[in-house]
């Protein structure tokens, strides 16, 4: 099947394959827990910057810039949506983590954000991947609801390498929170379902993503970038301050360099 036979799919049907996809590698993620008890921190904070890199990487190449250059071509003034889209995607990412009761890897259940409820602490954990997660299904079901709009090859490549992109840092992301539950006294079974479970929102957002920009046009530039700033405001109220426990630092960094290397050359290289 050729690009341009693609282009012509349902967009709606290619961001829900594609979130798929991206649950699967995280559930792939999350089966290391079957081979692995407990997860050296060294290696923790490497994926964890890893995943952070590819985030900021996306949140540019696929998604800001594709928003800049398709209001331009709307006839507006680039930088409106862009920076309205992604101001209102950080806030709404700080609403929701402002409500969402989790708890981030390393603290202890006190330390809980959201409402406080009486959810045990692997719940907690749980959901605080998810928060990561929502914004990531978001952006590629958007990119990929972009298609409905656009003809351009680029695009679909660049929504394609958004997925494989946002996929890869799913892999370690999910090990992330399946083994230190496993840590925490769970079943190996138990913790690789609650891995697997925390991508679930991926296809869920995605199809409410690629459907919402299918019915307003106008709105694509605006949600490309509310996709971007809620992705940057997980790399930074989350990924960034996990990935920086210990004493070993420099490896997070080089991690999340490699991450945004990567994601880099996939954008650059398929869009």
């Amino acid at each position: 099947m050729t690009l341009k036979e693609i282009v012509h799919i349902n967009p709606v049907l290619l961001a829900l394959l594609a979130t798929l996809f991206t649950w699967a590698v995280t559930a792939a993620g999350a089966a290391m827990v079957f081979f692995f008890k407990k997860i050296n921190q060294k290696i923790l904070n490497s994926m964890l910057g890893f995943a952070a890199g590819v985030m900021i990487a996306a949140s540019f190449w696929s998604l800001l810039k594709p928003a800049i250059d398709m209001a331009e071509e709307q006839g507006k003034i680039g930088w409106i949506p862009a920076i309205t889209g992604f101001l209102s995607g950080g806030l709404f990412l700080l609403i929701i983590d402002k409500i969402l009761p989790h708890l981030h890897l390393g603290l202890k259940t006190e330390n809980a954000e959201g409402i406080k409820t009486r959810w045990q602490r692997s719940v907690l954990l749980v959901l605080a991947i998810t928060l990561h997660n929502i914004p990531e299904g978001l952006a590629v079901g958007v990119a990929f609801g972009a298609l409905a709009h656009s003809q351009d090859s680029g695009m679909l490549g660049d929504a394609i390498a958004l997925a494989v992109g946002i996929g890869i840092q799913n892999f370690p992301e999910g090990a992330a929170v399946s083994i230190p539950l496993r840590r925490e006294g769970l079943s190996r079974w138990k913790a690789f379902n609650y891995g697997q479970l925390s991508g679930i929102v991926e296809p869920l957002f995605g199809v409410a993503g690629a459907y919402l920009v299918l019915q307003i046009n106008p709105l694509l530039p605006y949600a490309l970038s509310f996709a971007a700033g809620a992705m940057i405001f997980v790399v930074i109220e989350e990924l960034i301050p996990e990935s920086q426990q210990g004493n070993d630092t420099d490896l997070s960094t080089i991690g999340a360099m490699l991450g945004f290397a990567v994601m880099m050359l996939l954008d650059v290289a398929l869009g």
